[in-house]
């Protein structure tokens, strides 16, 4: 990753230097072109006006008369020569000049001697190129691009003779001036020259600030340095060359240690960004190493966590075979953890598990693994003497490990643990099912009465897939409302009355038949059904027994129902709900309800009854503490278990503890019932020690709510039961 990094800041960066560079290697030539560009307009516009000046001068010295008074009187053409001759001051900006007439024939001229050594010849210098070119100039002039010519006025060419380039001017001085001679008069022209010379040029750099100005003959291959001297006739036999001003190039070598510094600065920058980077990421991979590290290991405890603990069971997996060596899983969970907790504190209950982990991998043998899975739970990998006596033993060592006082806070707990073993491959070859039945085995275990261990056996197996359907079909059960209410009714002392019903909810599964309470609530408990469940059965009841007035209507609320926060509120929303009378609804609760928090349960009860709602003590008799709660919370009615009526006898154990414990709900001024009167003899029992209302078979087992409005309808319902038995 930091590679790539490097590599696209390091391409960020040179596109950024190229970009930079490119930017400024295109202002330089563009303002070198420009420069060039400008300096071949001056220089054009240089030699246009020096064209230019000589025809003007022309102009002004034919202008003047001189010429044409010499022209004018008739002579010789030595005459005329000598006339011309004086007119050579005036003529000193060209090199020569001559007057031709026609033919060709030249009758005068004069030449610069500084410029010509004209010593000898009897006509000008380049008179054949002079004469084609004044011809050329002259033709262009009367016959070119429908322009009427103007008699009199001068016209400049280029032409090229050998090496020598000159600016040719020319005048037809035909209809102004004629020369009269023996042979008679001829029409004239009058043509001057002038050399482009290196001091012409020199002088033409120097007023146009242009370096080294020269004439080729060869056109030059810089087309931003160069001027074609064109002809009259068009075409191009010299060109203008000169060393172009470079401004852009001036410009970059100014610039060019700031643009070093920049460079630099760029660099000094990408090469700190580099290092930031490479420590940037050698503390992230620090970092990642440290939460690989961390990944794996429980923070509290020290020891590897689940992860770690099912990554370490797949990699021993991949190495057994059917007839190779073993493995063992333990799952382990703490008993009374929670007590612990809630009596002790967070902070106690977090050493406990400090002091857990440091017995249990002094309990394993050096290879074996040991994890905290989570909260209390914590689990080990055997493969040394992973046998099922091998197991036995180990578990043995745990259990005894940690019976073992701890001392947490300044005080000795005591704690147990419950151990649900599973052996590869005999029970299974993969992790997810090998922690499954294991944690079967130990739920067994929880099962069985805590503080032991169990090996997982095939039968757990079919008990688990069964509490999974019964759970998975219950819980569609409440959701379709397909669950039913039966009601066993609870009688007048004399047995002529009915005073009250209990719900008791049924499920007929329709594919396992008539499922007993007892074996789906606690499987409600367990999954977290009970409450939903609960509120169903609360529901139900309500709605079918509010056709039943006078009724009370006893419907049991379970611990975990009544721990719910919203426990009160959801009552009182379902009674109003079903506009059914709370005066008529007694809620039975257990010891169970009130042992966990006395504090909350009480404000509960207190709140439920302010609502006109009855409260009656169930399972009376058979708790620890059962006098506690009739003297502090606010009952209006106890039930006395049916486990004291089942073997009682007349003058027996349980026939006493009935008769005090009725004689002391009278005595409180509680309703009494007792539950499970199934014989004539245990109702003239209950008849004689002052019971209030009857619960059993004798009388009749839970119907369905169409039985009950049939016994309303009768008048005395179970006097014939009475009378038979």
């Amino acid at each position: 990753m930091f590679a790539s990094t490097v590599v696209t800041l390091g391409c960020a960066f040179l596109l950024l230097m190229a970009a930079g560079i490119g930017v400024v290697v295109a202002i330089t030539r563009e303002a070198n072109r420009l420069e060039a560009q400008r300096q071949a307009e001056r220089i054009e516009a240089a030699v246009n006006t020096q064209i230019k000046l000589s025809e003007q001068r022309l102009e002004r010295l034919v202008a003047a008369g001189d010429l044409l008074e010499a022209l004018q009187q008739p002579g010789s053409i030595a005459t005329l020569q000598a006339a011309f001759k004086r007119l050579s001051g005036q003529l000193m900006d060209f090199d020569g000049a001559y007057i031709g007439g026609t033919g060709g024939t030249v009758l005068a001229w004069i030449e610069n001697p500084a410029s010509v050594d004209h010593a000898g010849s009897s006509s000008p210098h380049h008179i054949e190129a002079l004469q084609r070119g004044a011809k050329s100039s002259f033709v262009a002039t009367v016959i070119g691009d429908e322009v009427t010519p103007q008699f009199g006025a001068a016209h400049s060419t280029i032409v090229t003779d050998g090496g020598e380039t000159l600016i040719l001017t020319v005048m037809d001085l035909s209809r102004i001036a004629s020369f009269a001679s023996e042979s008679g008069s001829a029409p004239l022209s009058f043509v001057a020259y002038r050399h482009l010379s290196s001091a012409l040029l020199s002088d033409l750099a120097e007023r146009n600030r242009v370096t080294d100005v020269r004439l080729v003959i060869r056109q030059p291959a810089d087309a931003l340095s160069k001027l074609g001297l064109r002809a009259a006739d068009g075409k191009v036999s010299a060109w203008l060359t000169w060393s172009p001003a470079r401004p852009g190039d001036v410009m970059l070598r100014r610039f060019l240690w700031a643009l070093i510094a920049v460079a630099v600065l760029f660099s000094a920058i990408f090469v700190f960004v580099v290092q930031r980077l490479r420590a940037s990421a050698e503390q992230i991979e620090l970092r990642e190493r440290q939460i690989q590290r961390l990944a794996g290991q429980d923070e509290l405890s020290l020891l590897p966590n689940r992860r770690s603990f099912d990554l370490t069971l797949d990699q021993t997996l991949a190495h057994i075979h059917d007839d190779g060596p073993s493995l063992a899983v333990l799952l382990i969970d703490l008993d009374r953890f929670k007590a612990v907790n809630d009596t002790y504190g967070h902070t106690a209950g977090d050493e406990l598990i400090r002091q857990v982990a440091v017995r249990l991998s002094g309990a394993v043998q050096v290879g074996d693994t040991v994890a905290r899975l989570g909260g209390d739970e914590f689990g080990i990998i055997q493969t040394h003497s992973a046998t099922p006596s091998g197991c036995a033993v180990l578990g043995e060592r745990i259990l005894a490990s940690l019976s073992e006082p701890f001392a947490i806070t300044g005080a000795e707990v005591t704690i147990g643990s419950s151990i649900g073993i599973a052996m590869a491959p005999r029970d299974g070859t993969s992790r997810e099912a090998l922690l499954k039945l294991a944690d079967t085995a130990l739920y067994e275990a929880k099962n069985s009465g805590r503080n032991r261990y169990a090996f997982f056996e095939t039968q757990m197996n079919r008990s688990m897939q069964l509490k999974r359907m019964v759970e998975d079909d219950l819980r569609h059960a409440i959701d379709n409302d397909q669950l039913m209410l039966h009601y066993q009714p609870q009688v007048s002392v004399d047995g002529s009355t009915i005073v009250g019903v209990e719900a008791l909810v049924r499920w007929q599964h329709p594919a396992h038949g008539m499922i007993p309470p007892s074996d789906f609530i606690a499987i409600a408990e367990e999954r977290g059904l009970i409450v939903p469940l609960s509120e169903w059965v609360l529901r139900r009841a309500c709605t079918e027994a509010r056709r039943w007035k006078g009724i009370r209507l006893a419907v049991n609320v379970s611990p975990i129902q009544f721990r719910h926060k919203d426990f009160v509120a959801n009552v009182i929303r379902t009674i109003d709900e079903t506009d059914f009378d709370p005066a008529q609804l007694e809620l039975e609760l257990t010891e169970g309800v009130l042992i966990e928090d006395a504090d909350a349960a009480e404000a509960a009860m207190m709140d439920i009854r302010a609502h006109g709602v009855g409260l009656a003590l169930d399972d009376f008799g058979t708790g620890y503490s059962s006098l506690i709660y009739l003297r502090r919370f606010a009952f209006d009615k106890i039930k006395i278990d049916r486990s004291f009526l089942e073997y009682m006898e007349a003058t027996g154990e349980s026939a006493i503890l009935v008769h005090s414990m009725a004689h002391l709900g009278r005595a409180l001024g509680l309703r009494v019932c007792a539950e499970g009167v199934e014989t004539a003899e245990q109702h003239r029992f209950l008849q004689a020690i002052g019971c209030h209302e009857l619960q059993g078979f004798l009388f009749s087992k839970a119907v369905p709510a169409s039985e009950i409005d049939r016994l309303l309808r009768l008048d005395n319902p179970f006097a014939e039961i009475l009378a038979a038995a």
